[in-house]
């Protein structure tokens, strides 16, 4: 899948680039690659680009999530649909004189773009809506902590509707003659029109003969009845990336289900379970370390658990409880590719509940109170290091 380029790249803003900007930027854009303005090749190519940068950057929301994710993570979060659903992109679009879409069955405008009628009724100039893809799928995978951070294979246990082994998708009995729809004269939509006082509306839908193909056998596939699918049961192995984040899903495209236009994509939910021991935050993971009254009054060398393995950590003397300590690279993998968190450690000293009357006294000669010299105080520093342990 090739890698797509940066949104404000795409319309020649800096990441600091207001809303205002980022509007008028597309407008210019818009202007220039209109496939009823540009027939040049590639234009239509070069609009839908524009137009998937503006419908993100002009969304407080998916704009913070781009700039946090950048495109591997936000793409896992937002399906083409989601990127378009709610944009004020088509009321820019008919403010200049670029009108005409129709809603889809959702109340999003999103098969402007991909996969439908993408100019259907401008300017009168109908073009075939062409078949429809099948559905998309989300299905979800549990993995553990440490497996988010390395990445993993899962086997993934599906069943969607899947291309007839039969007819391999067409619908029609093998060896049956195709012809032209009769419904749609092989446009592969149907136009109805109806009037309302002085205007008239036209609407254009796929045609439900031929399903947008424009063709249809004079023989259904009898192991399908036409429909070109049949529902299948299969388990597939899917590499989740490490890094990956609790709730983010992985696009699998290809895997939903089956239509006359392609298959659909299926979205594997991650969801990492929590560990007991350590506590993420982005990048980063937080462990809490307990240490005993003497590693921290007298500094001790301490091997730390992390989710890569164990590392020796220093304790130097005099350190306080809740004192923090960064192990560099030690948290997780960085979806911007900017190498791997640290691992956060804060300290608890933990303070002995139950002393004896000899660890009391000794308790007292380190606050300065009494039998601090003499053989007593000799006796006592000879002892010290036994109790500070407990």
């Amino acid at each position: 899948m090739p890698t797509k380029r940066d949104y404000y790249e795409i319309l020649g803003m800096p990441r600091t680039a207001s809303a205002d900007e980022i509007k008028s930027a597309y407008r210019k854009l818009a202007l220039q690659f209109h496939p009823d303005r540009n027939k040049d090749a590639g234009a239509e190519e070069k609009f839908k680009e524009i137009s998937e940068a503006y419908a993100v950057l002009s969304d407080k929301s998916k704009r913070d999530k781009y700039d946090q994710y950048g495109h591997e993570g936000f793409d896992q979060r937002f399906t083409e649909q989601d990127i378009f659903r709610g944009s004020d992109i088509f009321d820019v679009l008919r403010n200049m004189g670029m009108g005409g879409f129709d809603q889809d069955s959702d109340g999003s405008f999103s098969s402007m773009f991909f996969g439908g009628s993408p100019f259907a009724s401008m300017g009168g100039r109908g073009r075939r809506a062409g078949p429809p893809r099948g559905s998309d799928l989300e299905e979800v995978a549990a993995i553990e902590f440490k497996e988010a951070a390395r990445g993993v294979k899962k086997d993934v246990f599906i069943t969607h509707q899947s291309a007839c082994g039969k007819c391999s998708g067409s619908g029609a009995e093998p060896g049956s003659t195709i012809k032209s729809c009769g419904k749609c004269g092989g446009r592969g939509a149907v136009q109805a029109s109806r009037r309302m006082g002085f205007m008239q509306f036209s609407t254009v839908t796929t045609c439900p003969t031929c399903h947008g193909i424009g063709k249809a056998p004079d023989k259904l596939c009898t192991k399908c009845s036409g429909r070109g699918n049949e529902e299948k049961s299969e388990t597939i192995e899917v590499e989740i990336p490490p890094g990956i984040e609790d709730g983010m899903r992985v696009r699998l495209p290809g895997l939903g289900d089956h239509g006359p236009g392609g298959a659909g994509d299926l979205f594997l939910q991650v969801r990492v379970k929590p560990d007991s021991r350590f506590e993420r935050d982005g990048a980063d993971v937080h462990y809490t370390l307990p240490i005993t009254f003497s590693q921290a009054a007298l500094g001790s060398e301490i091997a730390v658990p992390t989710i890569w393995g164990e590392v020796k950590m220093s304790i130097p003397q005099g350190t306080q409880s809740h004192k923090k300590f960064r192990l560099r690279e030690e948290g997780f993998p960085d979806l911007h590719g900017r190498g791997r968190g640290d691992e956060i450690v804060t300290v608890i000293v933990q303070v002995p509940t139950s002393l004896t009357s000899h660890q009391k006294e000794l308790l007292k000669e380190l606050e300065g109170g009494e039998g601090t010299g003499g053989e007593k105080g000799k006796k006592s520093k000879k002892n010290r290091k036994s109790w500070l342990g407990f």
